[in-house]
């Protein structure tokens, strides 16, 4: 694929390579399995709802038997009375044609209507069912894949399986009946035109399985190739103020192309290939016509049939082949629709995160944390280990500060607290008890987290706040953010604290973000406080204040506080320094100073006396 410029930017064109189509090999084995299984399982979702799929096929086999019902009146009435010329007894069968139709109309609509209930019940169970699992997963889950690919799975992959229940579900079901239905009218009328008709069968088949052999992967590599662009411009949107500080618009653009170049070739070759199916069936259906009505009518000149047949079969002949055509045309529907829920239960079946701990109740947390001799890396390290061999204490209400260049382990420690991640050997150990022992909502109900990154979500200052501690009354929030000096700024905003900030808190600076966290922070009343730079996007006058706050907010509670700059930690009790993964120093502040080691070297170049 190459690109031409054209007035608003490039456009994607496909070369003589593009056009061979990509290379196709046969899957077998698990592939078909996987199939089977996902099926299964969306029909285990659409069975709770029996009573009305019930009554979905009842009306689609009273539909079947209308359509079939009809061919044969009107074949009949041209044999009776049409060619004997006999008018009078007509007024009968056309009121019952009239009749038929009717109720064939009011099956469909009613079963559409109901089996679309259906759909969308079993499409709100699959998007609850993949959201609530989500939110069970561990940190890792999350760390090693895009959120826009998995936002993509939880909506586009989701809205495929929707328009498949809609409508193929149904389609399916009814091509079925009416294909049974029509070969055993078509058999009692003429076993001959019946053989003649089915003719087309290996035709139609080898056609399908060509066509559809082909499809499913494209379809599949479609729905990959949508999650990755999905991907793409979720974090291209995220990232924008980056984007532009760098001046990467054009890098951006071109990511883009390729991939959205991608989705279309994948697109492309999906949608064409499938497009094969209607006109070959089309070309069958005509061939199938012609044969009919052409021996056919040898026949009934010759008197081994009637006319009326002759037109019943006629029609019989595209219904016949009709529902065949369907049952094609829906395989690539369903073909998409598998790959979709494919990816959806393969989150599904992501182990979640295990929250059974043997200490029993609530454990009220003292505030003591110890490491004993942890080691740790990360999955995506292949060598390296983050922590190593690293042992510390601290007591109930002891600021622990953290210190050191980048990488050399301190947010790990707190990610190791918070239990987002197990340690792999050693043991991190809360009032003498393994941290494994202790339930994760048990833990972290009792910690209050202010991070580098402030996270907002789209709501007011009050449910944003309130987010430390739900229970939370609007008197203690205003009194929170007064703590954490927000509350001035706050007044500001256009409607005071029932202003609506987005996500990406737009609307408000860095550091008034920053405010806002280390509110919800004294609003959740914590026995661990652990702070990853909290000052770090401050000004110097507010972050003199904010100091003071965070002061008063860590009196008798044990905090972890991770600083760059090393003025903001002088109230620490203990310091720990670390490099490469290990703790270097640890002690009081006089301790290290008298020590003159890595931290007395450390405050001489920053200045600091």
């Amino acid at each position: 694929m190459k690109f031409i410029r054209k007035p608003f930017g490039y456009e994607p064109v496909l070369t003589k390579e593009d056009l061979k189509g990509p290379a196709i090999k046969k899957e077998k084995g698990p592939r078909a399995s996987n199939w089977k299984n996902t099926l299964l399982r969306i029909w285990k979702i659409v069975d709770e709802r029996r009573a009305l799929l019930i009554a979905v096929l009842l009306l689609v086999v009273v539909s079947s038997a209308m359509a079939l019902l009809g061919p044969y009146l009107i074949g009949h009435m041209i044999d009776e009375y049409v060619l004997k010329q006999q008018f009078d007894g007509m007024l009968p069968m056309i009121i019952g044609l009239v009749f038929i139709y009717v109720a064939l109309a009011l099956s469909l609509f009613f079963q559409n209507f109901w089996m679309i209930g259906i759909a969308q019940e079993t499409i709100y169970h699959m998007r609850t069912g993949v959201f609530h699992h989500l939110l069970h997963l561990p940190v890792t889950f999350f760390d090693k894949r895009q959120h826009g690919e998995l936002m993509s799975r939880a909506t586009n992959d989701i809205e495929t399986v929707s328009a498949t229940l809609n409508t193929s579900f149904i389609q399916v079901f009814s091509s079925i009946l009416t294909l049974t239905g029509t070969v055993i009218v078509m058999l009692t009328l003429s076993p001959l035109l019946t053989l003649l008709t089915m003719l087309i069968i290996p035709l139609m088949l080898m056609a399908t399985r060509w066509i559809t052999k082909r499809t499913g992967k494209l379809f599949k590599e479609q729905q990959a190739a949508i999650g990755a662009l999905n991907g793409m411009i979720e974090e291209t949107i995220s990232g924008q103020r980056v984007v532009k500080a760098f001046s990467q618009e054009e890098r951006v653009k071109d990511e883009f192309r390729e991939k959205s170049a991608r989705y279309r070739r994948t697109g492309f070759w999906a949608f064409t290939y499938s497009g094969f199916i209607p006109k070959v069936m089309n070309l069958l259906n005509n061939i199938s016509f012609a044969i009919i009505a052409g021996i056919g009518g040898i026949l009934a000149f010759n008197g081994h049939v009637s006319i009326g047949t002759i037109v019943i079969f006629t029609e019989y002949s595209r219904q016949f082949t009709r529902p065949l055509n369907d049952l094609a045309n829906q395989m690539n529907t369903v073909l998409s629709a598998i790959a979709g829920a494919e990816r959806v239960f393969s989150i599904m079946d992501e182990t979640k995160e295990e929250d059974e701990g043997k200490v029993a109740g609530e454990h009220k947390l003292s505030g003591e944390v110890e490491f004993c001799d942890v080691s740790f890396k990360y999955e995506s390290a292949e060598e390296a280990y983050t922590l190593k061999n690293v042992s510390f204490s601290v007591k109930p209400g002891q600021t622990a500060a953290l210190i050191g260049a980048t990488g050399a382990g301190k947010t790990t420690i707190m990610q190791l607290i918070s239990r987002f991640y197990d340690v792999e050997s050693g043991e991190v150990l809360f009032d003498g008890v393994n941290i494994k022992d202790i339930k994760r909502q048990t833990l972290r109900n009792q910690m209050a987290f202010v991070l580098q990154d402030s996270f907002l979500f789209e709501a007011s200052v009050y449910e944003n706040i309130r987010y430390g501690r739900l229970d939370a009354t609007n008197g203690e929030i205003i009194e929170a953010c007064k703590k954490a000096n927000a509350h001035d700024f706050i007044m500001k905003l256009p409607n005071g604290y029932e202003t609506i900030l987005t996500a990406d808190g737009s609307e408000i600076s860095q550091g008034q973000k920053q405010l806002l966290s280390i509110a919800r922070a004294f609003v959740a009343d914590p026995v661990i406080l652990l702070l990853d730079e909290a000052t770090s996007s401050i000004d110097t006058v507010t972050e003199v204040k904010i100091q003071q706050a965070l002061e008063e907010l860590m009196k008798g509670r044990t905090s972890f506080v991770i600083a760059h700059r090393l003025n903001t930690i002088r109230n620490a009790n203990v310091v720990f320094v670390m490099q490469q993964g290990e703790v270097m120093e640890s002690g009081t502040q006089k301790e290290l100073m008298e020590h003159n080691g890595i931290y007395a070297n450390m405050l001489s170049q920053s200045g600091i006396k």
